[in-house]
């Protein structure tokens, strides 16, 4: 019997991020910013991100996050957490010279091998213990 699973809201999320890395260095160059844009304050700068995302759902249990959702405010909060974690994402992957996209593909193969489908569908065991 396969779990049914919520599904929030439908997204849609620029096919290969292009438009979305015009806009970001854009801004980054008005401000002439590139210069402190290095690979290792990037790295830091989405690591806080992701704890500031991770802040919307701290001392919730699953009841109240779904509650929580649905107040516009709080997805509003978390959809910029997540604006900035793109952000930081594209930048990174921009100033190192990583194509995301073949980077996503590769490491889903990858996946793909460690989590084959007869072994770990509806299990969340990892590959290591499979």
């Amino acid at each position: 019997m396969q779990a049914k699973r919520k599904v929030y809201n439908s997204v849609v999320i620029n096919k290969d991020f292009h438009e979305i890395l015009k806009i970001v260095t854009k801004f980054r160059d008005e401000r002439d910013w590139a210069q402190f844009h290095d690979p290792k304050n990037l790295a830091e700068a989405l690591s806080i991100e992701t704890s500031e995302l991770l802040e919307n759902f701290l001392w919730k249990d699953k009841k109240q996050v779904a509650k929580a959702l649905g107040d516009k405010n709080y997805v509003k909060d978390i959809s910029f957490e997540l604006a900035d974690i793109i952000m930081y994402t594209l930048l990174i992957a921009e100033t190192i010279g990583v194509d995301l996209k073949q980077a996503v593909k590769q490491k889903n193969r990858i996946n793909e091998k460690k989590y084959p489908v007869a072994k770990s569908k509806g299990n969340s065991t990892k590959y290591t213990k499979l």
